[in-house]
């Protein structure tokens, strides 16, 4: 099999994460796409949802995923990195531990043109990239074969990179659900599976608190 690994917060989980792994999945051939939720303890931003909020999440959002030619779901979720201690695990041990578990198959892990720049920066990252193959989504503003050219890390292993370079700017932010719902806006419609939609109204994820009126 062809394996693509999509790591993201998914705070909440919205339509675009599905386009994504579903366009991607269509133009590369995977068979499967492994959606991985970070941990909750993340340096490069705050996380609202507990970790079990956005698993359940995530898995509504994914129920309904095809079938691939094996009979079996295209997307699964996997929780390796969400249980995770923090400080103790980093996408290359993810990776090695879904190569254990995938030995015939390639994995490829997806990721945005907004994170190439900073590829050498990431915990084990020149092994990272060494040992893996990825596929890249094309940015706004964002030059991919400008960045790889400019890295020496990014060139030295430029084969390992499969560049998307159109059809993939869809804007639909788990941030702007997150900021209407926090000023106390209407639940903002056709951005995410109505089962997530349903989730986050149950659970009042991202509401602004209700004070009580003897306080």
């Amino acid at each position: 099999m062809r394996i693509g690994v999509y790591g993201s917060a998914f705070d909440p989980f919205t339509n675009a994460h599905g386009y994504t792994a579903s366009t991607v999945a269509g133009r590369r051939r995977l068979d499967k796409v492994i959606f991985l939720p970070s941990a909750d303890l993340r340096r490069d931003k705050a996380l609202q949802a507990s970790h079990e909020h956005r698993w359940n999440m995530l898995l509504l959002g994914i129920q309904h995923s095809p079938l691939n030619q094996f009979g079996e779901r295209m997307f699964e979720a996997d929780r390796t990195e969400m249980d995770a201690l923090a400080g103790m695990h980093y996408t290359l041990h993810t990776m090695n531990a879904l190569k254990s578990r995938y030995p015939e198959d390639e994995l490829y892990f997806i990721l945005g043109a907004d994170l190439l720049p900073h590829l050498h920066e990431w915990r084990h990252g020149e092994e990272l990239v060494a040992t893996n193959k990825f596929i890249v989504m094309a940015r706004a503003g964002y030059d991919m074969l400008e960045i790889i050219a400019r890295s020496p890390l990014l060139r030295k292993y430029e084969m390992n990179f499969d560049l998307m370079h159109k059809g993939l700017q869809i804007e639909i932010s788990s941030t702007y659900i997150r900021d209407e719902l926090g000023m106390g806006v209407e639940m903002p419609r056709y951005l995410m599976p109505r089962g997530v939609e349903e989730y986050i109204l149950e659970h009042r994820l991202y509401h602004p608190p209700v004070h009580s009126k003897h306080a």
